[in-house]
């Protein structure tokens, strides 16, 4: 069974694996961080600070967390894997904690988009329990001054869970990283997933998180792709779940309002840190491949599976592999760019 002794290990230290790590490690968890070298060694030496949504900083000591770039170091004896590398990742990833990780650990996705638990399964022993999990919140990396490491939350929202199993949410639920269980995750991922639509046409955009969603223009677009997953969804049988304040089905109405109407009853909905970026720009920016074959590829595929129409869906997909191939980052495209030819 899990406790509050058990050893963490995050296979994947990027923005969303820093700051889970950091927040269990504040708490008192001992955690080891699977990080490339450049990070590991700024960790060791700086140690890291997690910085939550109200500006608040708390500063982690290298002492307080440890960081390996050897996974048979970082996985050695840990009783909880948490798996928060891109999609892209996973198959091999999951090759990692196979070979290094004990037989009996539990091993969570906190990872985009609704098939990687089932991805982790087909890789791991049958002895090794895999857990659907989802982060309902954006997380950015930034450096201090003094060239430390910073993990900044940019938006509000929390860490679900599949409920079952036995002291994970008592392990895992800390200041900075709240966490629940939830008892149907296929649910909340695919309510999860429709939320990551914006993601890719946030990228194009090239646009703050704010400034997109405060212009109708772009939210249209948004509203149109989000009834294009909705009824590919509708068909297949898939009822996804409220990730946040809202019902999936009341967001293209949302979405639509005018911008005044919006700022009032969206509020929620816009109160992000101004350096919200969506990880789909931040890979763009780094000439890395995104996660959009995550969200608007998983839209195409199911609606052919159901003969649905997703005409915008393969269009935002084109645009994104594009700019993937250019490696210039944000094409900077506007909401006319993603009109469709009349039928």
């Amino acid at each position: 069974m899990l406790d509050r002794t058990t050893r963490i290990a995050v296979a994947g230290a990027g923005s969303i694996g820093c700051h889970a790590g950091g927040c269990l490690a504040l708490a008192g968890r001992r955690v080891t961080l699977l990080a490339r070298q450049p990070l590991a060694e700024a960790i060791g030496r700086d140690g890291l600070t997690i910085v939550d949504l109200d500006g608040s900083e708390r500063k982690l000591a290298p002492s307080a967390i440890d960081a390996a770039v050897d996974p048979a170091v970082a996985f050695n004896d840990a009783g909880l894997v948490l798996v928060t590398v891109k999609s892209g990742d996973t198959a091999e990833m999951a090759g990692l904690i196979a070979r290094h990780a004990r037989p009996d650990a539990t091993v969570v996705s906190l990872q985009n988009g609704a098939a990687n638990a089932a991805r982790l399964r087909q890789h791991l022993p049958a002895t090794q329990r895999v857990v659907a999990g989802m982060v309902s919140f954006n997380v950015i990396q930034d450096r201090s001054a003094d060239g430390a490491p910073v993990f900044r939350r940019t938006t509000g929202g929390e860490v679900l869970v599949e409920a079952g199993v036995p002291g994970l949410v008592e392990l895992l639920n800390v200041d900075g990283l709240p966490v629940e269980s939830a008892a149907d995750m296929t649910a909340v991922l695919w309510g999860k997933l429709i939320l990551n639509l914006t993601n890719a046409i946030n990228a194009l955009s090239g646009l703050p998180l704010v400034e997109y969603l405060s212009d109708r223009r772009w939210r249209l677009v948004l509203a149109a792709q989000i009834e294009e997953a909705l009824a590919a969804m509708r068909a297949a049988g898939i009822n996804p779940a409220k990730v946040g304040a809202l019902r999936p089905a009341f967001l293209p109405y949302l979405l639509r309002l005018p911008d005044f109407l919006f700022r009032i009853i969206a509020r929620r909905m816009l109160t992000v840190d101004p350096k919200a970026k969506p990880s789909t720009l931040q890979d763009l920016e780094r000439g890395r491949k995104t996660e959009t074959d995550e969200f608007q590829g998983a839209i195409v595929r199911l609606s052919e599976q159901v003969g649905t129409a997703a005409p915008l869906s393969r269009l935002v997909l084109r645009r994104i592999r594009a700019a993937e191939q250019a490696g210039k980052g944000s094409p900077r495209l506007a909401p006319d760019d993603f009109k469709l030819p009349a039928s």
